[in-house]
């Protein structure tokens, strides 16, 4: 029997997972993600931290920015608490505070995550844009990333550990179709420059169909490729263990409204790197090639002392 989830079924699997719970004023807990391994991916714990904070303003306004520091690495498995500071609350905009918590090995709740959020009643104002989209293939014209997974695991197979092998044929909530050669195996220096399709494999629909899960859901995806970005120039790769790294912080700046289950494009490049840093922006587009969100990030990023 094949127990494979279908894709409406990942889909909701991931609006279980950015679903917080609230568990007293302005405390609210995020659940693990079904089966995790190892460290708690980034972009979950900025999109539950997220929704705690959309949760707390309830007047009409909308995020429009995030800032996040990332202190510890989240372990799979166990719940993480979300508690809220009440920084701000103006005519036009408010501010949120969250700290992200989990309890260690010990029991001990200890913090993993900074994130201050800003909010704004919708308004008309100047407009320009100074940020065409890039010329790149449309989404309809490229394979699916799990196929060319498939063929890399087909041809790497014995290069690979269990785990590597299980997360590479991991069915996804995200689809994406990447416009450039995926560079997992490839030792070929490139230009720090990416360019991703990216949306829910399934329709969002009924009191799920929020604006606020929306921009949760791209907060999630958009930790997806941005660190390796800064990887391309120097041919090295997380996938043959070759390099060590986190991230260290993450902002977001939320343009218009978009949804999260049609096609977004993520443009991603590093401008730099050095110090055991790497620095990367992001910016996502609609089909219509409007702007709807600016993503930055630093990473930790040094090369492995035993890297092949």
């Amino acid at each position: 029997m094949d127990d494979t989830p279908t894709n409406a079924e990942l889909v909701a699997g991931l609006i279980r997972l950015l679903t917080v719970e609230k568990r007293a004023a302005d405390v609210y807990a995020g659940a693990p993600q079904k089966d995790g391994i190892g460290r708690v991916f980034g972009g979950q714990v900025l999109a539950q931290a997220l929704q705690a904070a959309q949760a707390s303003v309830t007047d009409g306004k909308s995020a429009h920015s995030l800032h996040a520091y990332f202190l510890r690495g989240g372990r799979e498995g166990a719940p993480i608490q979300y508690r809220i500071e009440r920084d701000f609350d103006g005519r036009s905009f408010a501010n949120r505070r969250v700290v992200a918590a989990q309890e260690n090995e010990d029991g001990i709740a200890v913090p993993i995550l900074n994130l201050t959020a800003s909010f704004q009643l919708p308004e008309d104002g100047l407009e320009h844009i100074d940020s065409p989209m890039p010329d790149v293939p449309r989404p309809d014209d490229l394979r699916p990333d799990m196929d060319q997974r498939r063929e890399i695991v087909a041809q790497w197979g014995d290069k690979l550990s269990d785990q590597q092998r299980r997360m590479m044929l991991r069915a996804r909530p995200i689809e994406m179709r990447t416009c450039d050669a995926l560079h997992w195996m490839s030792r070929t220096p490139r230009e720090p420059r990416a360019h991703s399709w990216f949306r829910v494999c399934a329709p969002i629909t009924g009191a799920d169909d929020t604006p606020e899960l929306h921009r949760a859901i791209i907060t999630y995806a958009s930790d997806y490729t941005l660190l390796g970005t800064s990887a391309l120039p120097h041919g090295l790769s997380w996938m043959r263990n070759e390099l060590v790294g986190a991230s260290l912080d993450h902002a977001i700046w939320f343009h218009r409204e978009a949804r999260a289950d049609e096609w977004l494009l993520y443009a991603t490049d590093a401008p730099w790197s050095g110090g055991g840093r790497g620095f990367n922006r992001g910016r996502i587009f609609n089909l219509a090639g409007e702007l709807v969100a600016s993503v930055a990030q630093e990473g930790m990023m040094r090369k492995r002392a035993t890297a092949p």
